[in-house]
């Protein structure tokens, strides 16, 4: 939606910064947010915590000469709350408003764009040698992670708009980065591998099984077969084919780590039809079922599962990692115990809508279209979706 211009307010409006309400609700403080964009996408993607409570009024409400009373019957008239939009304009001009009208109001800095720009680094508990890091994009769920073994670093599905914060850490951690991995083509957000390729000589890698959707790169890249691997320092990454969510899902094993992608979460399992739709769905289920029994519950009952997105229902580890291990999830998931005609229908019976923009995001990710970086970050904004439900499928 295209804001108007707005009248011209004569009081200072204080703003929040993004990583600084992310901090106060991680605290649990009670906060309440006045959401000033239309409801549909208020209710499609907006800022959850335990203890935040949320009043969805739109801009255009405020715009009237006359303001109806209504308007402030839910808004807190004792404490702070914050105001936000899509992108920081209109709810800077209604927390002036409010504020002109005696409440103590806050405008969230870029608003929802800013809330997206919020990216947190948390290292592992592993039992490697290797430095294994995770990045945790809050407002999508997305996760990616940092190999480091001596002055050699991987990317294990890096998104586009961090790119240079990946070659920074890697650097300040005294290594280079030499590989950007992508476990399959992502259906969430744009693919960092191209840019890290052509902005900083990083070599590109993509699961060979992946190549026959139709990737079609002016960059150059490598491909990774089932059971091949890359080296960092002295640690291996293998591949390991796991098809399901798409057939060219590709797990990686790191010492005792598995990056396993959007194939298992540590709170659901893939959704099997981002790829070939409703009608491929159920033979990428029955796919998914024989990756999970045979290639990946295989390994020792210690493997530390590290996916590719977490949701608001996962619970973080102990070391503040969206991780758990296999025989965590071997004991609270259900479904990983299922026969397969039962898992099946189980994953097919429920599963939430796609992806915002998902096709245009697979497009772009197969080199098909090409989206300039402002368009790339709006066409990933919002929740990921790629989980077969948006409750939790643990105990």
């Amino acid at each position: 939606m295209t804001v108007p211009d707005l009248p011209e307010l004569d009081v200072d409006v204080p703003v929040i910064e993004p990583e600084a309400l992310k901090a106060r609700i991680d605290e649990g403080e009670a906060l309440t947010i006045l959401d000033n964009r239309v409801p549909s996408e208020h209710e499609d993607w907006r800022i959850d915590g335990e203890n935040v409570s949320h009043v969805n009024i739109p801009y255009f409400e405020f715009l009237d000469e006359e303001l109806d009373e209504s308007l402030f019957e839910e808004l807190p008239e004792d404490e702070e709350f914050v105001v936000l939009c899509a992108k920081g304009h209109s709810s800077e001009y209604v927390a002036g408003l409010l504020i002109q009208e005696g409440y103590d109001a806050v405008a969230l800095e870029r608003g929802m764009n800013g809330w997206a720009s919020i990216y947190e680094y948390t290292e592992l508990e592993t039992d490697g040698d290797a430095l294994v890091a995770q990045y945790q994009r809050p407002s999508s769920g997305c996760l990616a992670y940092l190999v480091v073994d001596g002055d050699e670093a991987a990317v294990v599905d890096p998104l586009r708009y961090f790119a240079d914060e990946y070659v920074a850490d890697a650097k300040a951690l005294g290594a280079e980065l030499t590989y950007a991995v992508d476990t399959h083509i992502h259906a969430d957000h744009i693919s960092g591998v191209r840019t890290l390729v052509e902005d900083h000589g990083v070599t590109g890698v993509i699961p060979e099984a992946a190549e026959g959707r139709g990737v079609d790169y002016d960059t150059p890249y490598e491909t990774i077969a089932d059971g091949e691997t890359r080296t960092v320092g002295d640690t291996d990454i293998e591949a390991i084919h796991t098809p399901g969510h798409t057939t060219g899902m590709t797990t990686y094993a790191v010492d005792n780590v598995l990056f396993t992608g959007d194939g298992l979460f540590i709170e659901s399992v893939a959704r099997p039809d981002l790829e070939d739709g409703d009608e491929g769905a159920p033979d990428a289920a029955g796919m998914l079922y024989d990756s999970l029994q045979e290639r990946v519950l295989s390994h020792d009952d210690d493997a530390i599962v590290a996916s590719a997105h977490f949701s608001d229902a996962a619970i973080p580890a102990d070391d503040g990692s969206y991780t758990a291990t296999l025989g965590e999830l071997k004991e609270t998931m259900n479904a990983l115990s299922m026969p397969k005609d039962e898992f099946v229908e189980f994953i097919l019976s429920d599963m939430p809508p796609r992806p915002a923009n998902y096709v245009d995001i697979i497009e772009t990710n197969l080199g098909v279209q090409e989206s300039d970086d402002d368009r790339a970050f709006e066409l990933e904004l919002g929740p990921n979706n790629c989980a077969a439900s948006n409750e939790a499928l643990t105990n």
